[in-house]
């Protein structure tokens, strides 16, 4: 059985993972998809598909934080339009 303070603890540890990437679409995409998707499933009541849910959930971090490490030896040359602060 999954607690409601442990899919907000993976939802917050998938949006602190995606704040990670050095490319500001990476970032705003990820960020995109993660609320997406726990807001989609939230109103699951039965256990069997919250459990299915969390454990996917599970399994898409572990793909996310690889894929920072990867992004992460390869940073852009320059920032994004939307990083640029303006004077």
């Amino acid at each position: 059985m999954v607690s409601r303070s442990e899919v907000l603890s993976l939802c917050r540890a998938m949006l602190r993972a995606g704040r990670q990437y050095p490319h500001y679409n990476l970032r705003e995409y990820t960020k995109r998809r993660t609320l997406d998707g726990f807001r989609m499933n939230k109103n699951l009541t039965d256990q069997s598909k919250v459990n299915e849910a969390y454990a996917e959930a599970k399994a898409q971090l572990v793909v996310l934080e690889r894929s920072v490490k990867f992004h992460s030896l390869y940073p852009p040359k320059t920032k994004n339009i939307m990083e640029v602060k303006l004077q």
